[in-house]
């Protein structure tokens, strides 16, 4: 129906996208959200050696006008101190399980296991993947990976300053959305499909130089020299 000659139109206001978790999750718990006061931010660039300053800049401009609202923990690696609160290089195995299990969101770089791992704490994961066109990593698996998982709703895929932005805005407003409900008998098929996503992958990118020794993509179960898995 038209309006009125010179009456305008309501127009509805702009909504933030929103992903969708999928109806089979990992993990066997139903995550609390918006407890405390504060909300809860896990930040987690793994352990690999190439530095990841985007992700770490992209948080040091956004942190001070929500500073009051959050409570980060920032797990850096090798990449530089971010000049924000709950900075610290890394988190043994068992820190970093029990940090994620407290977090309200988690935000990772695209590393398969970290992804893994939040989602069996029930979470979606907000993923920043690291690319090689910036040196944050030797080949482009991570973007092909994240990319994958993010076109089927298991991550909230971030590949841009304003993409990360608006999904850390819509988690402070609703923490719920960045939960996925799970139950175990699902979760081994789950893994394995992650998995089988993991095979193409390394197939896609089998001629980059500087291939690994082991497949990139299997979880890791123990800590190795004191380090989270990735």
């Amino acid at each position: 129906m038209s309006s009125a000659p010179g009456v305008p139109q309501a127009t509805a206001p702009a909504r933030i996208p929103r992903q969708r978790p999928p109806q089979a999750v990992e993990s066997t718990t139903t995550r609390p959200t918006g407890t405390g006061s504060r909300t809860r931010l896990l930040v987690a660039v793994g352990t690999d050696k190439h530095p990841f300053d985007r992700l770490v800049g992209w948080l040091e401009q956004w942190h001070p006008g929500v500073a009051p609202r959050v409570e980060l923990t920032v797990q850096h690696g090798h990449t530089r101190a971010p000049a924000t609160p709950g900075a610290t290089p890394f988190l043994g195995h068992a820190d970093l399980q029990t940090t994620m299990a407290a977090a309200d969101l988690v935000i990772c770089h695209g590393g398969p296991a970290t992804i893994l791992e939040a989602r069996r704490h029930g979470h979606l994961p907000i993923v920043v993947p690291r690319d090689p066109a910036y040196g944050e990593h030797v080949d482009n698996h991570q973007l092909l990976f994240a990319r994958r998982l993010g076109a089927a709703g298991l991550v909230a895929l971030c590949e841009s300053r304003d993409a990360l932005v608006a999904a850390l805005e819509a988690g402070l407003a609703d923490p719920g959305r960045f939960t996925v409900t799970t139950d175990e008998a699902t979760a081994a098929a789950r893994l394995a499909a992650v998995e089988r996503v993991g095979q193409i992958v390394e197939g896609l990118v089998a001629a980059a130089p500087r291939r690994r020794s082991r497949p990139w993509w299997r979880p890791r179960s123990r800590v190795t020299d004191g380090e989270p898995t990735r």
